[in-house]
């Protein structure tokens, strides 16, 4: 008799749920302040709100084009122009999806073939890995190391391979933070063209940043034609179940993304894609600066928190994450502690090997989110605090 086949795929045995939306659960059981998964406790802009209803209200509640409503793919073309002097053509360049994690799925499903080789730097935020398993593609992980969690040129190199396709770049990070500079960027694009391989940005928090500047991958010379650019509204509007990513792609590498796109989501929310469009066009770059120094004040008041219950961690130069090491607080290991953390101090985080290819890596380690209200993120304070009065 034959033997019986397993009844799930096996490339889904590689990889587990999300560890940060596990936390969200965890953080619901204890009622714990969920500074685990990266979602605002504030209002998103009246405007956008407003615009959303009216979209509603104006019937706009049917199929959008499956790439993107033509309003908000041209207030894409134009703020992109304006901000980053990038010419992007809003009908063959730009794809709208449901969130930046279905962009990256559609991405990787478009245009990596089964046995090739992605690279991919950690820590890094968790879907990157099974995106590439689910494309039936190999990750090659280069773990940046800490305080500075600077790219290597020389150790980027050396993961190269015959098969090596594409490599994944989050900037600014999530979880370190990290908003990587010029240099750093210069090794990449050097790489990139010596060896053929194509660039998949992750810029989701491209609004969000406290040092340096945000440069675009594919504003760098010869990067156009082999840069995806992912990034979408959720972060910069506040609006995370929105689900409203955007993918900027050469014509042909688009042609392929939207196929994939079509058949996994059909498309995102009209009535919110039409909001997101008025948010762009009337929002400027007032609002974007305005949302950095307000997140910058926030991080500083979770970090001067953590530092005085013992936690390890420096000030992020952008997104809104801080990876702290709880070494001196508990010797547990980081699943274990964070769950201590959620039962007992009341503040739940995400396990840090959720963020590395071999979870010893993070052992130590535990990310909070600091996109709260000041208040929520002072209560948590409070908490961590006299958690740790407690174990001294």
């Amino acid at each position: 008799m034959a033997q019986a086949r397993g009844r799930t795929a096996r490339r889904t045995h590689t990889f587990t749920e999300s560890v940060i939306r596990e936390m969200t659960r965890v953080a619901r059981k204890y009622d714990a302040v969920n500074l685990a998964q990266g979602f605002p406790d504030f209002p998103a802009p009246m405007l956008l709100k407003e615009a959303a209803a009216k979209a509603i209200y104006d019937d706009i509640n049917q199929y959008a084009i499956t790439w993107g409503t033509p309003r908000l793919r041209q207030a894409l073309a134009r703020k992109y122009l304006d901000l980053y002097d990038m010419e992007v053509d809003p009908e063959r360049e730009i794809t709208i999806t449901c969130g930046a994690t279905e962009a990256m799925a559609s991405i990787m499903l478009a245009l990596v073939d089964p046995g090739d080789e992605v690279i991919v730097f950690e820590p890094f935020y968790e879907n990157y890995g099974p995106d590439t398993v689910l494309s039936e593609a190999s990750p090659v992980f280069i773990t940046l190391e800490p305080p500075s969690y600077r790219i290597d040129p020389s150790q980027l190199e050396a993961a190269i391979g015959p098969r090596t396709k594409a490599l994944v770049l989050n900037t600014p990070n999530n979880p370190t933070g990290r908003v990587f500079d010029r240099e750093e960027l210069q090794a990449v694009v050097d790489l990139c063209l010596k060896h053929d391989i194509l660039a998949i940005t992750d810029e989701i928090y491209e609004h969000i940043y406290y040092k340096g500047e945000h440069l675009p991958l594919a504003t760098w010379e010869g990067m156009a034609d082999r840069t995806i650019t992912v990034s979408g509204l959720s972060k910069t509007f506040s609006v995370t179940g929105w689900r409203v990513g955007t993918i900027i792609a050469p014509p042909e590498i688009t042609d392929a993304i939207r196929k994939v796109h079509d058949f996994l989501t059909v498309g995102a929310p009209a009535p919110l894609q039409e909001a997101c469009a008025v948010g762009i066009e009337e929002l400027g770059s007032s609002y974007y600066e305005s949302l950095a120094l307000e997140y910058s004040s926030r991080g500083n008041t979770l970090l001067s928190a953590l530092q005085e219950a013992g936690f390890n961690c420096s000030a992020p130069e952008g997104a809104y994450y801080i990876l702290a090491d709880f070494s001196q607080i508990s010797g547990e290991d980081d699943t274990t502690f964070a769950k201590h953390l959620a039962r007992y101090a009341g503040v739940a985080s995400v396990p840090g090997s959720s963020f590395f290819s071999e979870p010893d890596r993070g052992r130590s380690l535990v990310r909070f989110a600091f996109c709260k209200r000041t208040q929520t993120l002072q209560d948590a304070g409070d908490r961590l605090r006299a958690y740790a009065g407690t174990r001294t």
